[in-house]
């Protein structure tokens, strides 16, 4: 029987570059996972393995591993950090129960930091701080503190203070003990010694120790008024009153160091097992029916319950699909047969492994609060629920973001026309936001994700890990229309053509839904004019149309469909003559509901240096930019602004010659806006011509 108490399920996110994955490989190293430390900057890493990874430094998929530390064991996800694979950040912390927030000493609270942030707020993660790169030239620990409590709206509780920065840095003050732990030069993790405080350090130790022990003992009210009374509280009650405050999101316990020269790190290993919480110290899952409405009933953390187990991540490697999964409760055997709830299918586990990045070890079942990865499973996707055929249920499933971008791609010859297909599919399977269909008018493949770098990513994946080789087309953008004006209208569908007739006839308004409605479906009609069992089959005609505007072809968002009256005939009507006739009222009356185009615009965060603000801002303005806000740090200037996407390919080289290689940005999708008059003339051109150019083809 397991000991759930000395689990840790942990995930590390942050921002590209802020060291997270560093740190991975130094927790790997002191937990004796691994004996020879790889470094992202020479592409050896244990964490990022695939070539794509090691070759750019970036980690792209999210990889698992299992380490030990003090008797508990640690559930470890390293997460991307820029914002194209955001996807991964947010499925992983679905299932994680606790997380490292890395943040550079120097650079701060950096944007993709903010977005990682919101997302372990809204999947309620309790985590601790890492303030990382304290050894850089401009690292400030107190400035990233600041900056978290003001950017990120949290509560840091500075738990460790920094003794020497920059290449002065050599070790850090624990504040409950009041311990100096000092590191040598040799980068060796092992090599410190415990001190006493540096004579400086002594009354700012103090201040910050006052501060800490305050905000813990509010935690308890017992400790509390032991407190009042002149009762300092001991190491092991602050200690816990610090961890109720953790796995209550109250505060976030926050520590420093530099992952590179190994310094600090032991005490992250030790908050993890002091502060962050077991599997069973987070609030159960929620069960919900087919439909999505919550039961009422919990998973609870147990491995006594009925099996419910959540699919978080797919991965094809040589061995065939690896399912990544988070056993909530229950237990899991080599050769059991689970229900998948989306599908209604069953599914058997050929083998169960524990991963550590792409090598594996062999288990012969797993049970609540593990997380392990399945072979063998077939029809299994992120966010699909598995659990005991005997007693159904489904957790909570993930929502993912439209792709905003896409482009086309054709198979430079015949074999790899069959290959393609394959590893698209595969590719699908592992990514829920990277989408793929195929364009009816000209027959061509298109892939579609969440910015330039994805679909760079994964055309690179198509060439080298699935060796198809492809011909790549230029980027498109993910447009869509919308209509400005409401209209009442009628249409009848007659047909007779021997043997029963075709008879449906219908009224009805067409109006503007506010922003993100969607399609709404309604009906007014009293009297039996258009009898019931029709009206199912008039929405699903709207809402089969919704997916071609009638300017352009993109899909139509936001809009009200009103069901006023209509006829119909005893014999000649039927569902599929109301259906039709709901197809040809759409086209009919869209024209008349004053349509527009509207375009994706992103949410643009931009760094750059001083000297080079002017620049960035007047070719932001020049690409339609909004600017919202710009924020002076001491390496440079944060530039926040809206832009549309249409103006922003090929944004990183132009960003990069005009700050001399310095500037960074990154961008996410926002909001859909209305297109200028000459953009959507143009765009509907376009549309007009590539439609004609297929007809034509025929």
């Amino acid at each position: 029987m397991t000991d759930l108490s000395k689990y840790r399920n942990i995930g590390i996110f942050a921002h590209v570059d802020a060291g997270k994955t560093t740190t991975t490989e130094r927790i790997l190293k002191l937990t004796g996972k691994i004996h020879k430390l790889g470094e992202v900057h020479d592409g050896e890493s244990t964490m990022d393995f695939m070539e794509q990874e090691a070759e750019r430094g970036i980690t792209i998929q999210s990889a698992a591993t299992t380490c030990f530390w003090n008797d508990h064991r640690f559930n470890v996800i390293d997460t991307p950090g820029h914002v194209d694979f955001t996807i991964e950040v947010y499925r992983s912390l679905k299932v994680l129960d606790g997380g490292i927030g890395v943040f550079c000493g120097s650079g701060g609270v950096e944007p993709q930091s903010e977005t990682n942030w919101r997302y372990a707020n809204d999947s309620k993660v309790s985590r601790i701080i890492f303030v990382n790169k304290l050894d850089r030239i401009g690292a400030d620990f107190y400035r990233v503190v600041e900056q978290i409590k003001k950017v990120l709206g949290a509560k840091p509780l500075v738990m460790v203070l920094p003794i020497g920065e920059e290449d002065q840095f050599k070790g850090v003050v624990n504040l409950i003990t009041r311990e100096a732990w000092v590191w040598d030069d040799s980068g060796q993790p092992e090599n410190y010694k415990i001190e006493e405080i540096p004579a400086d350090m002594k009354d700012k130790v103090e201040q910050y120790r006052a501060e800490l022990v305050e905000t813990a003992v509010e935690q308890d009210d017992e400790v509390m008024e032991a407190y009042l009374e002149g009762n300092e509280p001991d190491a092991e009650t602050l200690k816990k009153c610090i961890r109720k405050g953790t796995i209550a999101l109250k505060f976030f316990p926050t520590f420093c160091g530099s992952a590179f020269k190994n310094k600090g790190m032991q005490l992250v290993l030790d908050a993890v097992v002091d502060y962050l919480p077991s599997p069973t110290e987070v609030n159960p899952q929620p069960e919900v029916d087919l439909e999505g409405n919550e039961t009422g009933k919990f998973a609870v953390v147990t491995p006594d319950a009925p099996l419910r187990a959540l699919a978080f991540k797919i991965m094809d490697d040589q061995y065939g699909a690896l399912t990544f999964t988070r056993v909530y409760s229950g237990k899991l055997s080599k050769g059991d047969t689970l229900l998948n709830t989306f599908t209604g299918k069953t599914e058997r586990v050929g083998r169960i492994v524990e991963m550590h990045a792409n090598s594996r070890q062999e288990l012969d079942g797993a049970s609540a609060g593990d997380i392990v990865a399945l072979v063998g499973l077939k029809n299994v996707q992120t966010g699909h629920t598995l659990c005991d055929p005997k007693d159904p249920a489904t957790l909570e499933p993930m929502v993912f973001p439209d792709p905003v971008i896409s482009i086309a791609v054709a198979p430079k010859d015949k074999s790899a026309s069959e290959k393609l297909g394959e590893a698209i599919a595969k590719m699908v399977r592992e990514d829920p936001s990277f989408h793929v269909e195929t364009d009816q008018e000209t027959g061509e493949t298109i892939l579609k994700g969440m910015g330039e770098l994805h679909l760079d990513i994964k055309v690179d994946i198509l060439k080298r890990t699935h060796k198809v080789e492809v011909e790549v087309g230029a980027p498109q953008v993910a447009y869509r229309e919308t209509i400005t004006k409401a209209t009442n209208d009628s249409y009848t569908h007659k047909k007779q053509s021997g043997g029963s007739g075709q008879y449906g006839k219908i009224d009805y308004m067409i109006e503007p839904g506010e922003p993100g409605t969607g399609f709404i479906f309604e009906s007014k009609v009293v009297g039996g004019n258009v009898p019931k069992e029709f009206w199912p089959a008039i929405e699903k005609g709207f809402r089969l149309s919704k997916e071609k505007g009638t300017l352009a072809g993109y899909p139509l968002l936001d809009f009200k469909v009103t069901l006023l009256d209509g006829g119909f005939h005893a014999v000649d009507s039927s569902a599929i003559a109301f259906e039709v006739a709901a197809k040809a009222g759409y086209r009919q009356t869209i024209p008349k509901c004053a349509p527009q185009i509207l375009e994706p615009i992103m949410k643009i965060d931009v760094f750059t240096p001083d000297n080079h603000v002017g620049d960035v801002i007047g070719d932001l303005n020049r690409r339609r930019g909004m600017i919202k806000s710009q924020d002076s740090g001491p390496t440079g200037v944060r530039v926040k602004a809206d832009a549309p996407l249409s103006e922003m390919f090929g944004y990183i080289g132009d960003l990069r010659t005009m700050t001399s290689g310095r500037g960074q940005f990154s961008m996410e999708f926002s909001h859909y806006a209305p297109c200028p008059r000459n953009i959507s003339d143009d765009i509907i051109a376009k549309a007009a011509a590539a439609k004609a150019a297929a007809d034509a083809a025929r």
